[in-house]
């Protein structure tokens, strides 16, 4: 064969290649830009695969310390705000990418997300400086006014570690956000997965094997995430329909204003959940002491996992909505919400029941050590009395992306505080402590405040679809 055929036959490959890689790209694109329902369920099945490995991991995580004792798993519940808050601001650029870059999509303006992704990745590095340099220098005060006590040396140890690796896990979550705005929930899938598995593989060499106690299990947790880092790196070299290309990158300050409209609220979404979680820590040591707040770290691990489903439906109907709001196809809204809040709400109450019957059993696998013993009855109590909660948490969640995905990030974050912070730390309070229910009192104010906050929350997002449409059609009739 002559020099010539060869190059031939090779430029016919690359042609082929490249054909096959652009459909795979459009894929994604044309999914959140087709029918919503299938939409949902197409993009939501993957991340709910993903988002359970990761629990998953948590879950095993929790049960590998829980063999360090009582304090250890203490420890962890003090770090939980604090590492929330973080991830909170990073999962809320992953939000921000999600809404802007799935909205440039539907108004088909490809340059424009390809922009937005670059300027998420500025924002990641600005981001994980500042965080590393404020955790590092108040991580300490921070647990002892959340009143780690003797639990203190162990969160220092676990937090620093995990805050030392914030670059990998901040830029992880932010890349997750451009996938989901393309569509491409199959790289998160892939990137999630791996990330679970290799900290359950790493969890007990680096806790027991090399015993590094509660150390080695910030340490798996970081190494984790920088493997995946470097594999979403090589993705982003030609394997994704968003390009990042240094230098086509041009400073906007619409599309960074656009990002931070959704990002910012997105994240203090988590920093309310996190005070939540504080606010919730303070009342059970004035109540109960350090064993409530491991009884509530332990079910909260659980609680997490069970509606998982339930925000992967939410999570993936941002991009969906973020789509058919640039597409200016705003009936798509209402679908969006009426399917994702059935789906999640059949799911939710079959997920309630496993739980209510199964709380003993899932109790004793955080209780098999001696040390932790003491506390199965009160996590099983936790646990039936929080199977209450899942069945609101689709309308709630729900009309939180309706707000991210069409850029009103404020609207979300004000209805995840009255949700989440006033109506729940109220009614925990209240029934706990002028009521004296104690820690039982906690947990149903917890379920009481997220049943009202949802339904507020519902009203509200279909009040603002409504005015879209009818908005919509007094200008289909002007024009006409």
């Amino acid at each position: 064969m002559s020099d010539n055929d060869k190059d031939k036959k090779k430029l016919h490959s690359n042609l082929n290649n490249n054909f096959e890689k652009n459909n795979e790209e459009t894929e994604g694109v044309s999914t959140i830009l087709g029918d919503p329902k299938k939409a949902i369920l197409k993009l939501s099945g993957p991340m709910i695969v993903a988002m359970l490995m990761t629990s998953l991991y948590n879950l095993i995580d929790g049960i590998w310390v829980a063999g360090l004792g009582q304090d250890a798993l203490a420890a962890i519940g003090f770090i939980t705000p604090i590492f929330m808050v973080v991830m909170g601001f990073s999962n809320g650029l992953g939000a921000g990418a999600t809404s802007v870059i799935s909205r440039f999509i539907g108004a088909n303006k490809k340059k424009e997300a390809d922009n937005a992704a670059l300027h998420i990745m500025l924002l990641t590095i600005i981001f994980t400086v500042i965080i590393m340099v404020t955790v590092g220098l108040f991580l300490k005060p921070i647990l002892q006014i959340l009143g780690a006590g003797s639990t203190l040396e162990f969160g220092l140890e676990y937090g620093y570690i995990i805050f030392g690796g914030l670059i990998f896990l901040i830029f992880t979550s932010s890349s997750y956000g451009i996938f989901r705005a393309e569509g491409n929930v199959k790289k998160v899938t892939y990137a999630m997965t791996l990330g679970a598995i290799l900290n359950i593989i790493l969890d007990p060499i680096f806790i027991y094997t090399l015993n590094m106690g509660i150390a080695g299990a910030g340490i798996a947790t970081v190494i984790s995430m920088a493997v995946v880092s470097f594999i979403i790196l090589y993705w982003f070299r030609g394997d994704t329909y968003i390009n990042l290309i240094l230098k086509d990158f041009k400073y906007s300050s619409d599309i960074m204003k656009k990002i931070l409209v959704v990002g910012l609220p997105a994240g203090s979404e988590f920093l309310i959940m996190a005070i939540l979680a504080g606010s919730l820590n303070i009342i059970l040591v004035a109540v109960s002491g350090a064993d409530a707040v491991a009884v509530y770290s332990v079910g909260w691990r659980v609680i997490l996992i069970a509606i998982i489903p339930v925000i992967s439906i939410s999570i993936s109907a941002v991009a969906i909505v973020g789509a058919s709001f640039g597409a200016k196809k705003y009936e798509n809204l209402n679908i969006i919400q009426n399917h994702s809040i059935k789906l999640g709400t059949i799911i939710s109450i079959i997920t309630a029941v496993a739980t209510f019957i199964l709380a003993p059993y899932i109790a004793g696998i955080f209780t098999y050590s001696p040390e932790t013993a003491g506390l199965n009855g009160l996590i099983t109590e936790f646990l039936r009395v929080m199977s209450l909660f899942y069945i609101f948490v689709p309308i709630g969640s729900i009309a939180a992306s309706i707000f991210q995905g069409v850029g009103r990030g404020f609207d979300s974050f004000i209805l995840t505080t009255i949700r989440e912070l006033v109506l729940a730390v109220v009614f925990a309070y209240i029934l706990a402590i002028p009521l004296g229910f104690g820690q039982q009192g906690v947990w149903w104010g917890i379920v009481i405040g997220n049943i009202f906050g949802s339904l507020i929350a519902f009203a509200w997002s279909k009040l603002y679809i409504q005015k879209l449409i009818s908005i919509k059609n007094k200008n289909i009739r002007t024009n006409n």
